[in-house]
């Protein structure tokens, strides 16, 4: 079973865009692009929703 969570190796802020591309199979680095060009014309919504989600995603380290 497969579990989200924030990447602790492939990070660069608080590593939700390298949990996500772990969990979704795809590049990190294309979600990161995706996401800051999704922060920039939205004014800034994908930003907080990056902040959310960085408090709700679990770190990789605290899985049992």
């Amino acid at each position: 079973m497969r579990k989200l969570y924030r990447s602790s190796r492939d990070k660069v802020f608080a590593g939700v865009c390298g949990g996500l591309g772990d969990y979704f199979g795809v590049d990190p680095t294309l979600l990161r692009l995706i996401w800051a060009a999704l922060a920039l014309f939205s004014f800034g919504t994908f930003l907080i929703l990056y902040v959310i989600a960085a408090v709700i995603i679990p770190y990789e380290g605290n899985l049992p």
